[in-house]
């Protein structure tokens, strides 16, 4: 008997070893997870609405609810794994966690095998994975919860009741303060090419011995009505019987890009003024309203109101001429002011530059110098 309780508690003391580091690295996976969403809220809705247009169909119907699921999942995350860490609960979070990856686990399945969007935004732009490395990622923290949720029995509370109830509602308060900061200011902490003190054209800059992209190309021909491909090693060069049908190009291997590589700025007329701008020794200030449907139009006018009729600024925009056109009359300018302060680019580009919507940014010598939520202004 005495051998058999030995090693039940042998068993025991196992178990709440492996149980503890498993619940602990899955911890500090969902704070970090929530934390970097967090404190760039917006860039999560941004990701969610990269989804919901990429699954097509009725999910795009969804897109008005980004906003409401961005902070649900950001807040659940966060505040589970408060929960975790601090072992509140450990039996309902443990089921809680295993069903979030059961879910989650063939979801990025999934989304490797058929690549809707380029990454998953699971660490926002703080750690940028590839669908395959996210999906083998959750595979790991499925096999944690598994664990996990084996092991919860010997794992006890370290809080009971009130207490428990305390620490939930401070971890909720906590990441919704942050969110509503960085939110109504600007991101506490800028994970993107363009935070400020970065030179923009030394981010667009390609190293001399950069690899490039590599390609397979394939061939098309057809002979007695069949079609086959072939490699430019064995298509058949010089042979009458078969019939060129096609050229395919395939991505092998990604090259390297450029931390900066589509900013592009474009006036009304098409003149390309991207390097009058980044090659201006004085300061140029830079109003971004990524798209004027969904623009604050409080806040609109009170940049039209602040920095319309200064020197050396420019109104960005990705929306097209007929919207440009009818939001300047909307603010009170006249077309040919309208012609003289707006631009457009890349609408991906200015939500990555700056997370507001209108936002500035000022730019001299092509290095950021400032930037700021409207709201601050």
């Amino acid at each position: 008997m005495k051998d058999k309780s030995q090693i039940t508690n042998y068993k025991s003391q196992i178990c709440h070893i492996v149980g503890s580091v498993a619940r602990t690295l899955l911890a500090l996976t969902f704070l970090f997870s929530g934390f970097v969403k967090a404190v760039d809220p917006l860039g999560t809705v941004y990701k969610i609405e990269d989804y919901l247009h990429a699954f097509g169909g009725f999910m795009t119907q969804l897109v008005p609810l980004a906003g409401a699921a961005a902070v649900c999942l950001i807040a659940f995350e966060f505040v589970l794994g408060v929960c975790l860490l601090c072992n509140v609960r450990t039996r309902w979070t443990s089921w809680i966690t295993l069903a979030f990856y059961l879910v989650m686990t063939p979801l990025t399945l999934w989304i490797a095998l058929t690549n809707p969007v380029s990454d998953c935004g699971c660490f926002g732009d703080a750690l940028v994975l590839t669908n395959w490395q996210t999906f083998w990622k959750n595979v790991v923290l499925l096999c944690l919860a598994i664990v996990l949720l084996g092991c919860r029995q010997a794992l006890p509370f370290k809080f009971t009741g009130r207490r428990e109830l305390i620490i939930t509602l401070l971890a909720l308060f906590a990441v919704d303060a942050l969110m509503n900061f960085s939110y109504t200011h600007l991101p506490l902490l800028d994970f993107r090419p363009y935070k400020v003190g970065n030179n923009i054209p030394e981010l667009m800059a390609i190293p001399e011995d950069a690899e490039a992209d590599q390609y397979e190309v394939k061939l098309i021909y057809e002979r007695d009505g069949k079609q086959q491909e072939f490699t430019l090693e064995n298509y058949p060069k010089g042979d009458s019987e078969w019939k060129f049908v096609d050229q395919q190009s395939v991505l092998v291997k990604k090259g390297y890009e450029a931390p900066v590589h589509d900013f592009e700025i474009l006036t009304m007329d098409y003149d390309d003024i991207t390097y009058a701008i980044l090659e201006s020794e004085k300061p140029v200030t830079l109003v971004i309203m990524y798209d004027l449907k969904k623009t604050d139009r409080m806040q609109a006018m009170n940049a039209v109101r602040m920095f319309a009729y200064q020197e050396d600024v420019y109104f960005l925009t990705g929306s097209g001429e007929y919207a440009i056109y009818a939001f300047g009359k909307e603010m009170g300018l006249n077309r040919e002011k309208i012609e003289q302060l707006f631009c457009t680019m890349d609408p991906v580009t200015l939500k990555t530059i700056v997370r507001a919507n209108p936002g500035v940014v000022v730019i001299q010598n092509g290095t950021i110098i400032a930037k700021h939520n409207m709201r601050q202004l």
